[in-house]
């Protein structure tokens, strides 16, 4: 049985800083892609960053220069920097074990239950 269980969220001040985690368990880590996405109050669930099998590593424009991926045994972790209000919201792990792209919300196999991030101006 496939799991992605997510931790870390909370509330910080603007600029502050937040590290997520994403455990996997079920499958090989290295096995096809895994990425983190966000949904914030209202809005539409976007991909973060991902990194695929091979480790490499890619984050969106938004979020480029503040936040990074890393990974240590079967957690993937966002470690997020400079945060501003408009990072809030829940923050989801995704993975797909036969893909190479895990930016795309519609092409994740296996879902994490979110994590809440709050961030106050």
């Amino acid at each position: 049985q496939v799991q992605l269980v997510e931790s870390g969220g909370g509330s910080v001040q603007a600029g502050g800083s937040l590290r997520l985690s994403c455990a996997l368990s079920g499958y090989p880590f290295s096995r096809g892609c895994m990425g983190w996405f966000r949904r914030p109050a209202g809005g539409e669930r976007e991909g973060v960053g991902m990194i695929d099998t091979h480790g490499n590593v890619k984050m969106t424009g938004a979020v480029e220069g503040r936040f990074t991926l890393s990974q240590v045994r079967d957690i993937l972790y966002l470690n997020m920097n400079d945060l501003k209000p408009e990072d809030t919201g829940t923050y989801y792990c995704g993975a797909d074990p036969d893909g190479g792209w895990c930016l795309d919300p519609y092409v994740i196999d296996y879902w994490g239950k979110g994590t809440h991030v709050t961030v106050s101006p």
